[in-house]
């Protein structure tokens, strides 16, 4: 059982990496060097006006991780897609950069598609960021669910749970192999000598996914389970038997760390939410708004909180809060404050 050094409160926000209907300023023209300094320099950027093309690179992403963590995000979470219908920035990059600009909040993905990469380079990357931030990475991992995506990775869409099976060992092969070593151990020696150095603080691996494949897999090698679009009710009956595939494995009850994704949408204007919601989901995912009917908590900040605080009392020690809009700052403190000290 790894858990992050950082606390790991109840309620973390998905980054905005996948714009919908703005453009950040990781997509836009490059900006002239006295745009950059500018824009590095001043700590006062707003967070909550949005993506400005004419921004320095990263500067609507690092401003939006500082401000969620200082409003009190206890975790920053970043998606993943290699090709997509719309911009999507890198997660392993976004993670760096969520990781720099904080300095508390645990970072994790949700999740990387491992079986379209090197598991070793991942590993790589992970225990690099484990060792700068001292601990507060978690590192989900899953499978996807779009063969097109994995056609044009030149991946075998068709593998793909064994082969996440199989990258989750190499992750830990990889970090456990510089475990204890040193420059001087392995000076000299062939055999030893291409270790992954430093070795870094223990990484949580999360699996994503809400198929029972990914809930036995989340039992028998995980840390985590970061699960999405399950109500609140399939969502207490998988955690059931998660702790039945935990027994099974032979591990400890508190092994796995329970945590879901929740989409949300926050206005007054119920109807309003709702619409609003739907239509970014349906850009998201490039499927029609109804897909996702039951899938997006939208309403009134306390509406939503109530919804949060369900999926709590039914044993989610985390919810990743998915805010539908590009621009999800002002609809996050809404929740905050909705949630008070809860949160």
């Amino acid at each position: 059982m790894v858990r992050p050094v950082a606390p790991l409160g109840a309620v973390g926000l998905i980054l905005p990496t996948i714009t919908q209907d703005g453009t950040a300023s990781w997509e836009g023209a490059a900006p002239t060097s006295a745009t950059v300094g500018e824009n590095f320099a001043d700590p006062t950027i707003d967070p909550t006006i949005g993506p400005d093309a004419n921004a320095a690179p990263f500067a609507d992403l690092t401003a939006t991780a500082k401000a969620a963590e200082d409003a009190g995000a206890s975790a920053l979470w970043v998606c993943d897609h290699v090709f997509w219908h719309r911009p999507v920035l890198e997660c392993m990059t976004a993670l760096t950069v969520a990781a720099m600009a904080t300095r508390r909040a645990v970072v994790g993905t949700s999740v990387v598609q491992l079986p379209l990469r090197n598991p070793t380079v991942v590993a790589k990357q992970a225990a690099s960021l484990q060792s700068a931030t001292g601990g507060r990475v978690v590192l989900g991992v899953g499978v996807g669910s779009h063969p097109g995506e994995y056609e044009q990775a030149g991946a075998d869409y068709q593998r793909r749970g064994r082969q996440l099976d199989e990258g989750i060992e190499a992750l830990r092969r990889s970090w456990q192999s510089g475990d204890g070593a040193t420059a001087g151990d392995v000076a000299g020696d062939s055999a030893a000598r291409y270790l992954q150095l430093p070795a870094p603080p223990p990484v949580p691996v999360w699996v994503g996914g809400s198929s029972e494949a990914a809930l036995r897999r989340a039992a028998a090698r995980a840390d985590g389970w970061m699960p999405l679009f399950l109500d609140v009710d399939t969502y207490a009956a998988a955690l059931e038997r998660l702790d039945k595939e935990i027994d099974r494995a032979g591990r400890p009850a508190s092994a796995v760390t329970t945590s879901v994704v929740l989409f949300v949408s926050v206005d007054d204007d119920a109807d309003e939410a709702s619409r609003r919601g739907l239509a970014w989901m349906s850009s998201l995912y490039g499927l029609p708004p109804k897909a996702f009917a039951h899938h997006l908590a939208a309403g009134s900040a306390s509406a939503v909180a109530a919804r949060i605080d369900a999926y709590r009392q039914a044993g989610a020690e985390h919810v990743a809060v998915y805010v539908t809009d590009d621009r999800p700052l002002p609809q996050f403190y809404a929740l905050l404050a909705a949630l008070g000290s809860t949160a």
